[in-house]
């Protein structure tokens, strides 16, 4: 399974309840796509989230956030960690 690190943008003034309530969507139908969120974080100001996953590609995961309500702008292959 890759990692992948996906990026949604217009966001702004997302609260702590509605940033765990957009998770726990994601969470409910992951398993449709082999795909697994791990977390997700905001930043109201400038109304950006960010949500790492494994998933066996880029394509189930915007799947999930489609189905979920959130398509997401951006999403990119993490390779490498440390």
């Amino acid at each position: 399974m890759a990692r992948f690190m996906d990026v949604h943008h217009g966001m702004h003034g997302i609260t702590a309840d509605q940033l765990h309530q957009a998770h726990q969507a994601d969470l409910a139908i992951e398993k449709d796509e082999d795909v697994h969120f791990a977390r997700a974080w905001a930043d109201p100001d400038s109304g950006t989230v960010y949500c790492l996953s494994e998933a066996p590609s880029a394509d189930a995961v915007q799947r999930v956030h489609t189905k979920a309500g959130h398509r997401a702008d951006e999403i990119h292959e993490v390779p490498l960690t440390v």
